[in-house]
């Protein structure tokens, strides 16, 4: 989708420090509604620690943030209840059963309990988990409490989505369906935040890919675009041109011969 209007979501001069670590050097950018914004980078570049920011999670920044026009750290909240959150590892109460966890979420946003219910059902049914609504999480596998995050930070209609590893643990058809699910969202407008290390599903959802390294943005546009500029074939080869990775194959040759040692045939 074309960009439209005021940006929903923008970042000026957006720093973070740990300690003497220099996490986010300065980070610029301006999201529009309905973009599918592929946010990529290395581990520890800085991906993560953005989206906290953004989520109220994290303080110590410098630089200014705003969501939906207003800056986010003027005390008020209420940005909160329009967005949705996948995060990469989520400490989910996997005592309760799925039913008890979705009618909590939705009622945190404000949602009626019954109709949070019937909702969460028609969602779980729709990835084939009707039988499991009442089972407890804990006995669920890691594709299923990947489904219930993913319905979790849907339940409320939220404006903006923060997805991270949204896929992770997903089988081939549910993979299908929530690629699906985000092209439709896009097009009623929402606005995703999608970050992942697996670059062809990147490469094909995202209208826009943003790339992190060392804290600093150092790519931003359509695959297209970045495919033009950089003269790679793939997001893969543009990611590993841009971020100075060009070893995987010396050191995947380099685990191999380490795991023949010794062996015999």
């Amino acid at each position: 989708m074309e960009k439209t209007n005021d940006p929903i979501i923008t970042m000026r001069d957006l720093k973070m420090n740990f300690g003497d670590k220099e996490v986010l050097r300065g980070i610029n950018l301006d999201v529009y509604k309905g973009q599918i914004i592929g946010y990529i980078g290395p581990n520890g570049a800085g991906k993560s620690t953005t989206v906290k920011i953004m989520l109220g999670l994290i303080e110590g920044y410098t630089g200014q943030i705003e969501i939906f026009g207003q800056s986010i750290n003027n005390g008020d909240i209420e940005y909160k209840r329009r967005i949705g959150y996948v995060p990469e590892t989520a400490e989910i109460y996997d005592s309760l059963t799925a039913k008890e966890y979705l009618t909590f979420i939705g009622e945190l946003y404000g949602l009626d309990n019954e109709h949070v219910d019937n909702k969460a059902m028609n969602l779980m049914k729709i990835f084939g988990l009707e039988g499991a609504y009442n089972s407890r999480i804990s006995s669920y596998s890691k594709g299923m409490k990947q489904k219930v995050l993913i319905i979790s930070s849907l339940i409320h209609n939220p404006d903006i989505l923060f997805w991270d590893e949204p896929l992770s643990g997903l089988d081939a058809n549910s993979v299908m369906i929530v690629k699906e699910i985000l092209a439709q969202l896009a097009a009623e407008g929402k606005t995703i935040f999608y970050s992942s290390h697996i670059m062809d599903v990147v490469e094909k959802i995202s209208s826009r890919i943003v790339l992190l390294n060392g804290g600093q943005i150092v790519a931003d546009g359509s695959f297209e675009e970045l495919k033009h500029e950089s003269r790679e074939g793939s997001l893969e080869d543009i990611f590993n041109q841009l971020t100075g990775f060009n070893k995987h194959k010396e050191l995947a040759e380099e685990f191999v011969s380490i795991v023949r040692e010794g062996a015999s045939i």
